[in-house]
């Protein structure tokens, strides 16, 4: 037996109860579960918005770290004892989880396993909007919503890496700070600045933008853009409609718009996106030149307080819970 943790209740609180451990498939590992991140997503599925992909767990949680229990029978990539974290479709907030063989990576010495338990969800949706999608390049412009948030936080990093020059949005200037911290040369408070008129006035444009807002956002994102400017939508938390979208201007900047989600994604998807992050930065993330950014870590037990925190926008980075 194991313990898990549901939404199934009237008021869509989380609670804790007794599980089956999951049964492998030969190309799955098991894993004993240490921490496991918490995410927008999470608080959706939570509300009945954003349900698990067919045949994947209803149990919450998309990114977990851990300890390998066993492998099945055709994959030898992992043994028992080995320190992972990796991406799961569903079922990260259990005491064991069955996760693809490749869709794990090593937990570096340099890195405790809170802050492996927040790194697979954040730093692939950022690496893929970047740099699969968006096709970011040093010396380009890129403004990054959200900045101070789990995704927000690794787009930074991994777009300073790489030698974009990164602009923000943030609700405070205590925000706006963590992101300079990070590496962000230009940045916007949303609540005091039109961030538009920020951007034009202090470069003029960018070449890529990274989204999380939608609603009335998106004509402004296509005025903020430079010439084959690109904008990648990973959520809608402004909503998912638009009046008076301006094509007119999408077209005389011959911009591209493209929306992603990553969980919802083939197996054989995530593995080559895994793969291709992970020779890219996987020294950067070893050297502590990228880092996972931890603001709270909770208990299982405590993870309402938490839903309650990331929906109220208060966090810097990544919540964090575990099992203890």
């Amino acid at each position: 037996m194991m313990l898990q943790i549901t939404h199934e209740t009237p008021e869509h609180t989380l609670c804790i109860e007794s599980a089956e451990i999951p049964q492998i498939a030969p190309h799955q590992v098991l894993v004993k579960v240490h921490a496991f991140g918490l995410n927008r997503a999470d608080t959706l599925q939570r509300q009945g918005k954003y349900p698990p992909p067919k045949g994947e767990s209803l149990v919450l949680g998309l990114e977990i770290s851990g300890e390998v229990v066993k492998s099945g029978s055709a994959t030898s990539r992992w043994q028992p004892g080995d320190k992972v974290f990796g991406l799961v479709a569903g079922g990260g907030y259990a005491q064991y989880v069955a996760v693809h063989a490749e869709h794990l990576m090593a937990v570096p010495a340099t890195m405790d396993m809170y802050q492996a338990a927040g790194c697979a969800e954040v730093f692939l949706t950022a690496y893929q909007a970047l740099f699969t999608l968006g096709r970011l390049k040093a010396g380009e412009k890129v403004l990054i919503h959200a900045g101070a948030s789990g995704v927000g936080s690794a787009a930074i990093q991994l777009a300073s890496h790489a030698g974009a020059r990164v602009a923000v949005t943030a609700s405070d200037e205590i925000k706006l700070s963590f992101c300079q911290a990070l590496g962000a040369e230009l940045l916007v408070n949303y609540r005091t600045e039109v961030f538009t008129d920020t951007v034009k006035a202090s470069w003029q444009g960018v070449d890529l933008i990274v989204d999380v807002v939608a609603g009335d956002y998106l004509n402004a994102n296509v005025r903020c853009l430079n010439m084959d400017g690109r904008i990648v939508q990973l959520a809608l938390l402004g909503g998912r409609y638009t009046e008076r979208f301006d094509m007119a201007m999408m077209l005389a900047k011959r911009a591209s718009l493209m929306a992603s989600t990553l969980r919802n994604r083939s197996d054989a998807y995530k593995s080559e996106l895994i793969q291709s992050f992970w020779s890219t930065f996987s020294d950067a993330l070893a050297t502590g030149q990228l880092k996972v950014c931890v603001d709270t870590v909770y208990a299982a037990r405590e993870l309402n307080t938490a839903h309650q925190r990331l929906e109220q926008n208060l966090n810097m980075g990544k919540l964090i819970g575990y099992w203890d």
